[in-house]
């Protein structure tokens, strides 16, 4: 244990707080903007969504996201950025492999269970507030 180096629990809490906090301060500067030019609150929360998209794309594009998730730890897994960051560094690291069997394919074994898990959740949390409500 003494060979260890310490462990820095305070310093990485605050950064995952402060980096991760940046990056949904960011996202709500952008449906702000976005919620003055669309005329509902879907709309504005969709082209949020997609600008978050993009803006992980590219951090990871340019080798960003990465050293920012070294720094933020937890904090860079906020939902949206961290899951186009994974698809699209899957992407990138099989693009030799061609668009389809390559990119195409490994995108989506990265992010098939995500998708998956995502919907059977939501479908078991469904049924069970329509069970409590009464609905059967």
């Amino acid at each position: 244990k003494e060979h260890q180096p310490p462990k820095r629990v305070l310093r990485n809490v605050l950064y995952a707080f402060l980096i991760g906090g940046a990056f949904c301060l960011i996202g709500q500067f952008v449906l702000d903007f976005v919620s003055g030019v669309e005329r509902t609150k879907d709309e504005a929360s969709a082209i949020t969504l997609a600008i978050m998209i993009l803006l992980g794309s590219i951090l990871t594009a340019l080798g960003i996201y990465d050293e920012i998730a070294e720094i933020a730890g937890a904090g860079a897994a906020v939902p949206i950025t961290d899951f186009s960051n994974t698809i699209t560094a899957a992407a990138m690291e099989f693009r030799r492999e061609g668009f389809v069997l390559g990119m195409g394919a490994k995108m989506f074994v990265i992010a098939g269970p995500v998708l998956v898990y995502g919907i059977l959740s939501g479908f078991l949390v469904s049924l069970i507030k329509a069970v409590v409500l009464g609905y059967f």
